[in-house]
């Protein structure tokens, strides 16, 4: 008995700690899944399946840059209390202001085309339902999951951490069935690249691998936070704190999914001379041939939970949008229906998923500079974060960042338009 108190005692201390940092936690698992949506699949196995562990630092490199770009979207949520669209909308023209606007809708479009088609793709691995049915599903599953949304952000942010779960336990099992290289990984983590095949694919992953709609959402959620991060002297502070430590987590874990994915692509589909590797029904049916179809499982029940989340997420980020930039919002089955058209439209006439991902993945990058310019402009301002505004060196760094990512998706634009 004495020894059961003592260990209550002890505890008590780290229930208090984890009762004080919890209310901080789950808008950066919301962004996370971005990070770990359908169109990362192809793109990181195809990496892995063609490359080898050439391209890990690829994939380090580009979850640091996350990790930055979406600890200063939470930062400006939490200490204005507005997110991103919103404060574009106050300190921007209004022509400038809604631009902004049009083009973030169309990348809502082609957020939830990878989405809707990575969940429609998992239902036909798992169940073989047809596409379009499939994508019916997926719409389906993400309204209900907005639904949650509408009952407390808090239900919705635990939905989307556990289904971010599945995804990681899925892949984290692959990992662990295909073994370990450890000099390999080791190796791949010095830049170095294979001809420029190699730097393609790296541009690819890098340069679309930052969202624009999570960098807009994720200002969004961290300011439901806001006033309880004023409540009391040094309580934003200890807010900002724990937004960092919420971004670390969970972007660390969404880093730590595509690293698997590669891993895996190297370990068991280099060299290998397995057709298919490069669509996703292919590197399916690989794991099913190399490993067992325990494997191919789950691969594609991870697949279905990035589709059903992403979607979910996609959605709710296009009506903060469209909410901050002109200050309106539809009803979410009207916005439901519009976005998903056009990938139902590409499952209807048949068109191959994998190269729809990759066309999505394009438009996306036309997105990027127009959220990542804005955000790196307003948190330098001291007129609007006052004394969290950003140090000179993360300025400087988040702009070299983002100057990066914008060369990468241009070249990754001009490769794919003038090279067939």
């Amino acid at each position: 008995m004495v020894v059961l108190d003592s260990a209550a005692q002890l505890m008590l201390p780290l229930r208090r700690r984890a009762a004080r940092v919890a209310p901080w936690f789950g808008p950066a698992f919301v962004a996370a899944i971005a990070y770990a949506d359908p169109g990362n699949f192809a793109t990181n196995f195809t990496g892995g399946a063609t490359f080898g562990y050439q391209l890990v630092w690829v994939i380090v490199a580009a979850n640091l840059m996350a990790m930055l770009i979406q600890s200063l979207s939470a930062k400006l949520g939490l200490v204005t209390g507005r997110d991103l669209a919103e404060l574009c909308r106050e300190h921007l023209p209004r022509p400038v202001s809604r631009g902004l606007w049009v083009q973030a809708e169309l990348v809502a479009m082609a957020t939830d085309l990878a989405e809707i088609i990575g969940g429609a793709l998992a239902l036909y691995l798992l169940f073989g339902v047809p596409l379009p049915v499939g994508g019916l599903i997926t719409c389906v599953v993400a309204f209900a999951l907005l639904g949650l949304q509408q009952r407390g952000v808090r239900r919705f942010e635990t939905v989307i951490a556990g289904l971010l779960g599945v995804i990681l336990l899925g892949f984290l099992y692959n990992a662990w069935r295909a073994g370990a290289d450890p000099a390999g990984v080791a190796g791949g983590m010095v830049p170095s690249f294979a001809g420029v095949d190699s730097l393609l694919l790296a541009t690819g992953i890098l340069g679309a691998t930052v969202m624009p709609h999570v960098i807009y959402l994720h200002s969004a959620l961290t300011k439901t936070r806001s006033d309880a991060a004023t409540t009391g002297p040094g309580q934003l502070r200890h807010a900002l704190r724990y937004q960092r430590v919420d971004t670390l987590v969970a972007l660390g874990l969404a880093g730590l999914v595509n690293l698997a994915m590669l891993v895996i692509a190297a370990r068991l589909f280099f060299g290998s001379g397995i057709p298919g590797t490069d669509t996703l029904e292919g590197i399916h049916a690989g794991l099913g041939l190399t490993l067992d179809q325990y494997a191919a499982l789950a691969f594609a029940l991870a697949l279905l939970a990035s589709g059903f989340a992403s979607s979910s997420v996609g959605t709710y980020a296009g009506q903060v949008v469209m909410q901050g930039f002109i200050g309106r919002s539809i009803p979410l089955t009207l916005r439901r229906a519009l976005t998903m058209a056009p990938a139902l439209l590409v499952l209807v006439l048949g068109v191959d998923p994998t190269s729809a991902l990759v066309w999505s993945q394009v438009v996306l990058s036309f997105g990027v500079p127009f959220a990542l310019i804005p955000l790196v402009w307003l948190t330098r301002r001291r007129d609007i974060l006052g004394e969290h505004v950003n140090r000179p060196a993360t300025t400087v760094v988040a702009a070299i960042v983002a100057a990066l990512i914008v060369a990468l998706n241009v070249f990754l634009l001009i490769r794919t338009f003038t090279v067939s």
